[in-house]
């Protein structure tokens, strides 16, 4: 029978409900997770630290962490999980397009996707009310699922993570495979995802039309050789055009705070 749930969650469409309840049978339950990816997160920001790799006080960190605490009360209204998020962040010294949230509120920005992007505060937010998002719904339990938890993902996380985490070290790493970094999001959580994140930002006070100019500007990072931000979240006209219906909804709530 497990082995029969093994191969439905892995090899066809399924629930997000239906993978989250099979890695809660394997143990990666809610708690276990954010427990994980807290102490990994302590671990990496201790190494990056000591490597002079944490940025805690550049022009750069100031917007992302003005965007953080911004969002973060929002994001707390919008949780579902039964897990009260120890929300963190941490900013990483790096030319790399990157950023995700880890399990429990552990958001990682890396300097390069707002430098290299030219990226505006509400294009930061986009970004991250994108990935609170994946966070809040859980979408790493769902992904560690139907990636039929090897380990909790690391053994996999690390394969793949390696080469879009470039030289922060091995907590970098074991941080980023437990959101599965290189493994990409389906279709549907990224859809998911882009949705929430678009209301989160316009709850928070920043304007939704910037998720458009985001993923604008990653279609031409794309066609410039593209980034590891976009080898887990593919950037197509699709997904603008799905976002662009959902702007009347985004736009009602963020016209509501002016």
């Amino acid at each position: 029978m497990k082995k029969l749930a093994l191969s439905l969650c892995a090899v066809t469409v399924m629930t997000i409900s239906g993978c989250a309840s099979f890695a809660d049978m394997a143990g990666a339950d809610s708690a276990t997770l954010n427990a994980q990816s807290a102490q990994s997160f302590s671990k990496m920001t201790q190494e990056a630290r000591a490597k002079n790799q944490l940025d805690s006080s550049s022009s750069t960190y100031q917007r992302i962490n003005t965007v953080f605490n911004r969002l973060k009360p929002y994001a707390d209204q919008m949780n579902q999980t039964g897990q009260r998020f120890d929300w963190q962040l941490a900013v990483l010294k790096s030319d790399t397009v990157n950023a995700y949230v880890a399990p429990g509120g552990k958001v990682v920005f890396y300097t390069g996707i707002v430098n290299k992007l030219n990226l505006t505060n509400d294009e930061i937010a986009a970004v991250m009310g994108h990935e609170m998002t994946h966070a809040l719904e859980e979408h790493a339990k769902s992904k560690i699922g139907a990636q039929a938890l090897t380990n909790l993902a690391i053994g996999i996380g690390k394969s793949y993570a390696g080469s879009s985490i470039g030289d922060l070290g091995s907590a970098a790493i074991d941080l980023g495979s437990q959101v599965g970094i290189g493994l990409p999001y389906s279709r549907n959580l990224e859809s998911r995802a882009d949705y929430g994140g678009l209301m989160l930002m316009a709850k928070a006070g920043y304007n939704p039309n910037a998720a458009i100019s985001l993923w604008e500007k990653m279609n031409r990072l794309d066609g410039a050789g593209g980034g590891s931000f976009l080898s887990t979240h593919p950037s197509n006209t699709q997904r603008i055009g799905d976002m662009r219906k959902n702007l009347p909804a985004a736009m009602a709530v963020y016209n509501k705070r002016r």
